[in-house]
Formats: structure tokens, C-alpha cells, sequence
């Protein structure tokens, strides 16, 4: 069994150090750990703390490291610009791409969007997106936290593709397959991913004209909450962060 990793403002510089609040809470109470297993510390910035649980109590942890490591960012960075769906189906996909190595995600309020985020809604739908990145981030024990960017316009995405390295569309009318586009050596890679209805017409043409490219995966049309992560291996494993 991988060791858990918890979330911490910062690895501690120190060998002994204590777990509390929230993620204290969840190892002491809620996963149980005891004296003698192991765990990451994490601050979600590429630094971790490989540590051994040394007392357990009331909802914290003594723990003393035993060794740290850094991970630093990767050249190219995988931006995410994800259709604002209905229900549970833009978390679903927060929640894969997060495992699957995203950077970043920028929620993305397209013109066939059905669910609109405005004011108080809309900052609590963005802090559940946040919130399950970050619950996925620790799944996956990932030294780095994606990023979840305010939601953004047609517009203000266009100009976000116009200032990448490379921009792409998945579009089901693309003839050029993803597996195919040559990739940078580094910077930006935003790809954009339509919601439930798809991108339309007027917006692949904004997006090209920012020098976006429309690409897709294979013949058959993915939903918008495995689009990205289906997408995201792909460019992935030709990046070699899956080597």
C-alpha cells in the first residue's frame, strides 16, 4: 500500500513536527494511522517530506522526517480550459485530469454552456472544483496542486490561446489527430474542451484566429468529462512524463 500524503503550509525544515488541524484530523481520526507507518508531507509546490508516525492524539499526529525531496515543475505546462457543465460532470473531470497530471484548469463559461457561474454561485461552484483537485491531488499523491483559474470568457480564453505555446481544440469536425501535433519543448499547451453541446462554430473561429489549432482524439465523440483526461494521457505519455 502507497504511503498517504497530506497537505501541509510547509514541509517542515526540522525532523520532528506535528500534524494538526483538518489534515491531522483526517490521519489521526479518520485513516487511523498508527505508530511506525509512514506518510508524505506535501505543501503542494513540489516540495515533500517522507515522515514516520511517532505518537498519535487527539486528532494529531507527532511524526519525525526522514527525508526530503523536491519535484520540480515540468517544461511544458498542460492547461486545461474545461466547458462549464451541468450536475457532477465538470468535477468528474476535475477530479481525472487531477490524477492524470493537469497544471491547470480554467473553467470555461462557453456559449452552449447550460449552467451559468454568477456571483456567490458561481464562487461556490468554482471552490468545489477547487476543492476536488485538491482531494484528487492527494489521491494521486502528487507533489504539485493544478491550479483552478477563475472562469473565464471566449474572450478573455482567446487571448490565453493567442500567449501559448500551443493551442488546441478538441472539435469532432478536426481532421488532425492529437497523437500527431508536433509538441513545444516548453511553455504553455492549452487545450480547450467544449461542454456538454459542444464548441461552437463562432468560438472555434475565435480560437483559431488566436492561433489555436482544432485537433481530435479518434472517431468517436467523448463526453466533456473524459474529453480532457483522455486527451491529457495522450499528450502525457508524448512528453515523456510517463516514461
Amino acid at each position: 500500500m502507497s504511503k498517504p500524503l497530506f497537505l501541509v503550509s510547509e514541509v517542515p525544515s526540522g525532523e520532528l513536527c506535528t500534524l494538526d488541524g483538518p489534515e491531522g484530523h483526517h490521519a489521526a481520526t479518520v485513516q487511523r494511522l498508527r505508530v511506525g507507518e509512514e506518510l508524505i508531507l506535501a505543501d503542494g509546490r513540489g516540495a515533500t517530506a517522507s515522515a514516520v508516525v511517532t505518537a498519535v492524539g487527539r486528532g494529531t499526529l507527532s511524526v519525525r522526517v526522514v527525508a526530503r525531496e523536491y519535484a520540480p515543475p515540468h517544461a511544458v505546462r498542460l492547461v486545461v480550459a474545461q466547458g462549464i457543465a451541468k450536475g457532477d460532470r465538470g468535477e468528474l473531470a476535475v477530479q481525472a485530469m487531477t490524477e492524470v497530471g493537469v497544471d491547470e484548469i480554467v473553467p470555461w463559461a462557453a456559449a452552449r454552456s447550460v449552467v451559468r457561474w454568477r456571483e456567490e454561485r458561481g464562487e461556490r461552484s468554482r471552490q468545489r472544483w477547487v476543492d476536488t483537485a485538491r482531494e484528487a491531488a492527494k489521491q494521486a499523491r502528487r507533489p504539485w496542486l493544478p491550479v483552478v483559474a477563475e472562469a473565464a470568457s471566449t474572450t478573455v480564453l482567446a487571448a490565453r490561446l493567442r500567449s501559448a505555446a500551443l493551442g488546441l481544440v478538441l472539435h469532432e469536425s478536426a481532421t488532425a489527430p492529437l497523437a500527431a501535433v508536433e509538441l513545444p519543448a516548453a511553455g504553455e499547451v492549452v487545450l480547450v474542451i467544449g461542454p456538454e453541446g459542444g464548441v461552437a462554430s463562432e468560438e472555434l473561429a475565435a480560437f483559431e484566429a488566436a492561433g489555436a489549432r482544432a485537433v481530435r482524439l479518434g472517431p468517436e465523440v467523448l463526453r466533456t468529462s473524459t474529453a480532457g483526461v483522455a486527451a491529457l494521457a495522450v499528450l502525457s505519455a508524448r512528453l515523456g512524463r510517463w516514461a
